[in-house]
This record gives structure tokens, C-alpha cells and sequence, in this order.
């Protein structure tokens, strides 16, 4: 088997959110956590990496009914766990659990302006 630099065998490779209204989740994520997009039409965004990296997206935003918790819960990791919560309700975002301590750190979830639930974790 041949692996490429940038894909690796047996791990997170992409994530991919739904969004009842494209533009609006845009807006959250680039006032929440700085996200920046590439639109590939109107039903579709791709999410670019934060440090304007060339390699391959890590994600995108499909227009369409979300999953909400029933699919696989994304966590996002924060360097400051606080400014983070702070960002995500000053973005729109609803904080439905924490912030609350687990192995390793603290996390909060939250759920997008389309009901997508994702988490937030800082180390402890």
C-alpha cells in the first residue's frame, strides 16, 4: 500500500458539516474560530487550512439537513479554552454541555446556527 504525504492510512481524513443556510455557517465559523473558505458553488464550501497551508482541505460545508448528534461528534482542539467558548456564543453558536472536565483536559459542545453538535477541548 502506498500512502501519500498528506492522507493517512486508517485516520481522520475529512469531516463534513451540513448547513440549513450556507452563507450563515460561514459566518459562524469564521467569527467563532477564524475558519476561512473556498466556495465550489452555491451548494458547497470547502474549509481551508488556518495557517494557508497548500495541502488538501480538511473539510466542507454542504447545504443540505444536518445530522445533529446522530452522526460522529467532531472535536476541535482550543489552545484557550475560555476565549473559545467566549467566540463560539458571541458567533451565534448554542453552548448545550460545559465546559466540563475529562481525562486529559476540559471540553464544552456546542451546536452550529444549522443544529450540528461539535466540542471544543483544551488540555488540563
Amino acid at each position: 500500500m502506498t500512502e501519500h504525504p498528506e492522507h493517512r492510512h486508517h485516520t481522520i481524513d475529512y469531516v463534513e458539516l451540513t448547513a440549513t443556510d450556507l452563507e450563515r455557517a460561514k459566518r459562524f465559523y469564521a467569527e467563532a474560530f477564524g475558519w476561512a473558505f473556498t466556495d465550489y458553488g452555491p451548494r458547497y464550501a470547502g474549509i481551508r487550512h488556518l495557517d494557508g497551508g497548500a495541502g488538501p482541505e480538511p473539510g466542507g460545508i454542504a447545504l443540505g439537513e444536518p445530522a445533529g448528534r446522530g452522526g460522529p461528534l467532531v472535536l476541535l482542539y482550543s489552545a484557550d479554552l475560555e476565549q473559545s467558548l467566549a467566540a463560539v456564543s458571541a458567533a451565534g453558536g448554542q453552548v448545550v454541555e460545559g465546559p466540563y472536565p475529562f481525562p486529559g483536559g476540559r471540553r464544552f459542545h456546542f451546536r452550529d446556527p444549522s443544529g450540528n453538535e461539535l466540542g471544543v477541548w483544551a488540555e488540563a
